[in-house]
């Protein structure tokens, strides 16, 4: 018998994150390469195919909120869990088309539910900081991408079952975990004050934090669609812009620990503005980047940004957050991660169509200030009328 347990385990929080996203890693690079040469489908469709994945994913992330506040927090992870794990192992045996489009809309609500979920479950955890916990969930959710992406770039010479049967492995060890330390009553607190603690004027704050997240993954999703074009039209190859990511991936793996550590002597919304504002301005280089070595010097200030100010982001949301509204907020975080990624590549492809890539890093990058001036101008009035 699985026991039932007070709180999930730091442990139990890093290898659900890394998992989920290992599976999801596997399929994000295999679909528009599966879809164009093995299912002789266009460029076109395997785009639409992407964005239903991510807008199933959207929908997963408000589903995961509202069933773990309104119904059962363990079983929502258990149905999100078998929603993805299910047409993963439909796929092994059938993956032609049409059937590979549609499993991957059940995937992504899948996945949508999960991620939600399992943030919701560390924002209740009480016994250790809610950073340290989310700065935790973000160096699990990297690690798994390295792993995921790892896998594909190997598995997919052997066959695309093979890479089917390592995400239906992911999502067999999700479950276990999740039977064995997310099985829990979470209780919410319904007293009248607490009911007041999410104030008007908070609830502004995480709105703008929204759409600043979005701002941030929508420039992000940049790098996984059109820079690698930009790469190639400048004549550097996909191999060279497949090590960036190595490189990116590697530098949170070893440096996030210690920007954990460094982070602590600092509040959380002045590391996340810092973190979020180095960020943006290696878009900013991206509009003068001719050659590899500018590449590289901007993927590793986008990497210390990110380092420094995306593992917060969640964790301030949650301190936000109203005490019966821990997963409604953690799903609509995650909804802006998911609807940023969604439109990101559609964005860049209709500036690039009509305009250039300066236009489109130029653009983002405004885009990216001005979200994150307006949260640290409505952060700093709340804190003046708190005082």
């Amino acid at each position: 018998m699985w026991k039932s347990n007070k709180e999930v385990s730091l442990v139990g929080i890093l290898s659900a994150t890394l998992l989920l996203n290992a599976a999801a890693a596997c399929m994000w690079p295999l679909t528009t390469v599966y879809m164009h040469n093995e299912l002789h489908q266009t460029l076109t469709l395997a785009g639409i195919a992407l964005l239903g994945m991510s807008l199933c994913m959207i929908l997963g992330n408000w589903l995961g909120g509202w069933l773990f506040d309104n119904w059962s927090p363990f079983k929502s992870a258990i149905l999100g869990t078998l929603c993805s794990f299910i047409p993963m192992l439909i796929l092994i045996f059938f993956h032609g088309w049409p059937i590979f489009g549609i499993m991957l809309l059940f995937i992504g609500l899948g996945d949508g539910v999960v991620m939600t979920v399992v943030n919701s479950f560390a924002a209740n955890v009480t016994t250790i900081s809610s950073r340290r916990v989310f700065n935790y969930l973000y160096i699990g959710m990297n690690l798994g991408v390295v792993v995921g992406t790892l896998m594909v770039g190997y598995l997919m010479d052997h066959g695309v079952q093979l890479v089917f049967i390592a995400a239906s492995i992911c999502y067999t060890a999700l479950l276990l975990i999740i039977l064995a330390d997310f099985r829990m009553k979470i209780t919410t607190k319904t007293q009248h004050h607490q009911q007041k603690a999410a104030k008007p004027a908070q609830l502004n704050l995480i709105w703008l934090i929204a759409v600043m997240v979005f701002c941030l993954y929508m420039s992000y999703t940049l790098w996984e669609s059109v820079i690698s074009v930009h790469m190639t039209n400048l004549g550097i190859s996909f191999e060279h812009y497949s090590l960036l990511w190595t490189l990116n991936g590697l530098m949170i793996v070893f440096g996030q620990p210690i920007a954990n550590r460094l982070g602590g002597y600092f509040k959380m919304s002045s590391q996340i503005a810092v973190g979020a504002l180095i960020f943006i301005l290696s878009f900013l280089i991206l509009v003068f980047a001719r050659t590899y070595a500018m590449f590289v010097l901007t993927m590793v200030i986008l990497t210390i940004g990110e380092m420094i100010g995306f593992p917060g982001i969640p964790a301030w949301i949650d301190k936000l957050a109203g005490d019966n509204d821990k997963g409604k907020f953690q799903g609509i975080y995650n909804m802006a991660i998911s609807f940023g990624r969604a439109i990101g590549p559609l964005y860049g492809g209709l500036l690039i169509e009509y305009g250039s890539y300066r236009d489109l890093f130029g653009s983002v990058t405004l885009l990216m200030l001005l979200a994150l001036v307006a949260v640290m101008v409505r952060n700093r009035l709340n804190q003046a009328r708190l005082k």
